[in-house]
């Protein structure tokens, strides 16, 4: 039997093929529309050192299949059908593309991710919560 390996690098670029990804301004209208669902899956260090997209759930990598199938039994209320437009957000928008397609492993066929991720969404201007933790002053030394 031949063993097929790939690396990271090809495995996103297969994944991202499989999913319709969506820039942060199309990601700010599915969910001011109510058509999509936002979901933060960066680790609380970066939610607290960069804010919060407001109205996002927040939902750690490792738990977001148990949080977001609609037929699991610790399933979030807002994980009503496999028909949700789920957007998923990480930090920079890679980790993002590989749990959007565990999601569509679990029939989620409307997940995507959100094209550079959380830096993208603050880069464009959308709203944020304020940070946790302020980011520490310049050095103004000469």
């Amino acid at each position: 039997m031949t063993e097929s390996r790939v690396g990271v690098d090809e495995l996103l670029e297969r994944v991202r093929d499989g999913l319709d990804r969506v820039t942060a301004q199309e990601a700010f209208a599915a969910a001011e529309a109510g058509d999509a669902l936002l979901v933060d899956i960066r680790y609380a260090a970066l939610r607290d050192r960069d804010g919060l997209i407001p109205g996002a759930l927040v939902v750690e990598r490792n738990e977001l299949e148990w949080r977001l199938d609609p037929q699991g039994s610790h399933r979030v209320p807002e994980a009503v059908s496999h028909d949700l437009k789920v957007v998923v957000v990480c930090n920079e928008g890679y980790a993002s593309s590989l749990a959007a397609a565990s999601l569509h492993q679990l029939g989620l066929h409307r997940a995507t991710d959100l094209i550079g991720g959380f830096q993208a969404w603050s880069a464009a201007g959308l709203p944020v919560t304020a940070p946790l933790t302020p980011a520490p002053p310049h050095d103004t030394a000469p």
